[in-house]
């Protein structure tokens, strides 16, 4: 990790004012939890007893055909209750304290960034924290689904409990797309992490920024790093862990 662009990068930090992180899969891989397409992902290692791709099986479709082998992938694969908050999570939680950033807008459906303390976050794709009942609504923790055995069913009126995350063939909440757009825009750092900005309609939010200081922080390259004002490879908690010392070294020196 080249100590110059940590420099840079918190110097660039240090001027902003209006900072708003957008990350996916890759802010996560530092607390254990997998991503989907880089090398050992979930998507580049399938699971040998599913006969179908994880693409298929996390559909609204397969849920809703096939729900207990749907639950059998989804325990095995999507959750992750023991992970903790690395040293990403935290730092984007105290660039919040400290009046820096604006909003986390994330494509993970892990928690992890509420449990490190950030109070504005935008998931995109939901959260497996939440789960309903299809039919009355009735609200369950994941503790309901994880700890159970074969196709969860609710209390209330025995209909399929299911997971508050966007599957493949669902669209996004208008709402939160258009929150996150609105922050985007008004943002003078868009500072991206851990997504290959291939999945949309999410990866179109980078067209909502109009200011000057793009940067990516991504282990490989995406779309978009033409536009990048900085690219830094290293993993992203190491990066962002390093300019919060960084920024209080400075900040303790004053």
């Amino acid at each position: 990790m080249e100590q110059q662009a940590i420099h840079a990068l918190a110097d660039r930090i240090r001027a902003a004012r209006r900072i708003v992180f957008f990350g996916g899969a890759g802010v996560s891989t530092e607390s254990g939890i997998p991503d989907f397409r880089g090398n050992g992902g979930l998507y580049q290692k399938p699971d040998e007893t599913f006969d179908v791709p994880p693409e298929t099986i996390l559909s609204h479709d397969y849920l809703r055909m096939h729900p207990d082998r749907f639950y059998r992938y989804y325990r095995r694969c999507m959750l992750y209750p023991q992970a903790r908050p690395n040293a990403a999570h935290l730092a984007l939680a105290e660039l919040e304290r400290l009046g820096k950033l604006t909003a986390v807008v994330t494509q993970n459906i892990d928690g992890l960034h509420q449990l490190a303390g950030s109070k504005e976050v935008i998931e995109l794709h939901g959260s497996v924290l939440r789960n309903y009942c299809v039919s009355c609504g009735r609200e369950y923790p994941l503790s309901f689904v994880e700890s159970g055995e074969g196709i969860p069913f609710c209390e209330k009126c025995g209909r399929l409990v299911r997971p508050d995350v966007v599957l493949y063939g669902e669209g996004l909440d208008g709402a939160l797309f258009e929150r996150a757009s609105d922050l985007i825009s008004q943002a003078d750092m868009l500072l991206i992490g851990g997504t290959s900005l291939t999945v949309y309609p999410a990866a179109s939010l980078v067209r909502y920024y109009r200011g000057d200081h793009l940067i990516l922080l991504n282990r490989d390259p995406t779309p978009y790093d033409a536009y990048a004002e900085m690219i830094i490879r290293d993993p992203i908690g190491q990066v962002l862990g390093a300019v919060m010392e960084e920024l209080n070294k400075n900040k303790s020196d004053t």
